[in-house]
Formats: C-alpha cells, structure tokens, sequence
C-alpha cells in the first residue's frame, strides 16, 4: 500500500494504561529508525535493541520527556486524532525534554548562545529525536509532528508564560534546518557534540575521553525558539 493510501495523525503518547501497548509500538519504530538512518541518532541499533520491555515503557512514562507521534492510517477510516486504530503503523516520531533546569539549559559562552533572561515566568525544554521513516516522506509531516508538540507547549497548562524550545542540528543538514526556519526558530549559537548529547539526555553514550576534535569542534548548530502562552 503506498503513502497515497493513509492518512496521518499525530498525538503525543499518554502515560496512562495503553503505556506497554504504546512502548511496543515505539519500539518497532525506534528500531526501524536507527537501521535505516543509524547517522541520525545518537544513540545506536545495537544500544536500544538490548533494552528490555520494561526500559521501552519506563522511557515512554518518564517524568520530563514527551513522546510524540505521527501514525498511518488506512484512509478508509475516517479518524479523528482521538480515534487511533489498532491497525495503525506509527511512522515519525519527536521527543521533548522538560522543563529543564536553567543550569542545565545554559552552555558555556564560547557557544555563543542566546540566553533565556533571568526572569522566574518561564519554561526551558529541548527538542530532538524528530524522524520520519523514509517512504512516509516529503510529505510535511516532520513539519506537523513539531507544530503538534509546539501546540502541546503552548496549551498544556496556563503558566509560565514564556516558554523557550531549543535544539540542536547538523548545519549541513539544510533541509531540516529550512524546516525549523519555517515554524520559526532562528539560529543562536554553535555547539560541541559532547554538549549536543548531553542536552539530549544522551550524557552516558559519551566516551571517557571527549578531549578530541569529535568531541570538542563547535560544528553543530543551536537553533531557538520563543513561545508565549495567552
């Protein structure tokens, strides 16, 4: 059946009851993601296929990370996001890590980064993981995915008001950073691949040696941006 076929929905996974049904299938695409885009990642096939039942669920339900999801559906169904079918393939995937902890937000100044203003009304959360599988592509639905967990930001709770999302991407990777250009993030700063994986809760697939150029060049790019809730 080809992508003409379906219809997508996004929705971010509840941590609720449905936990182990939704970690099996975020596992099935995790998997598939790190096979055929192992570059994208950070983390490995090798590294995630070892995780037991209980670590995929744990990861899913764990206080400070937001899962969401874009789902294929056969059009036939006429769906709404609040109707996801079993039969639904789960084809993209973006993670959201928050509220964050000032300290942990700020990189050192040789980064060049935009800093949040030392006001208390604010919320710092980092974005990453955003993938689609290839044969669901050039279709926008990276584009929907990010614009479904900037809507969930901007509306799950009435305050702080301020609400700063950051990420971190491959300056080389033109079309993604053309894609967050468009929802409206804009560059702030250059950073390190240590301090990538560290911001991405990636700290313990770091070698105890990060002293090389690897580790150590200012190659990534720091991308920003600013939501204010009504």
């Amino acid at each position: 059946m080809s992508t003409q076929d379906y219809e997508y929905l996004f929705f971010r996974i509840a941590k609720d009851n449905t936990i182990a049904s939704s970690a099996t299938k975020y596992k099935q695409l995790r998997l598939q993601a790190l096979s055929v885009a192992p570059t994208s990642f950070s983390s490995t096939y090798e590294i995630e296929s070892a995780l037991t039942d209980a670590e995929w669920a744990n990861r899913l339900s764990e206080y400070g990370r937001e899962t969401f999801i874009c789902a294929a559906t056969p059009t036939q169904n006429n769906l709404s996001n609040s109707q996801i079918p079993e039969q639904s393939t789960w084809v993209g995937q973006l993670t959201l890590l928050g509220p964050q902890n000032p300290k942990d937000f700020i990189l050192p100044e040789e980064s060049g980064q935009k800093k949040p203003t030392e006001e208390k009304d604010q919320e710092l959360w980092q974005m990453l993981s955003l993938f689609t599988l290839p044969d669901h592509r050039g279709r926008g639905l990276g584009k929907k995915l990010c614009q479904e967990a900037l809507s969930y930001l901007a509306s799950y709770k009435n305050s702080p008001r301020k609400v700063w999302v950051r990420l971190m991407v491959k300056p080389g990777n033109h079309a993604t950073v053309s894609l967050y250009r468009g929802l409206g993030f804009a560059e702030a700063g250059k950073c390190t691949l240590a301090e990538a994986l560290i911001a991405n809760g990636d700290k313990d697939l770091l070698p105890e040696d990060i002293s090389g150029e690897k580790y150590t060049s200012r190659s990534g790019l720091i991308m920003m941006l600013v939501i204010q809730r009504s």
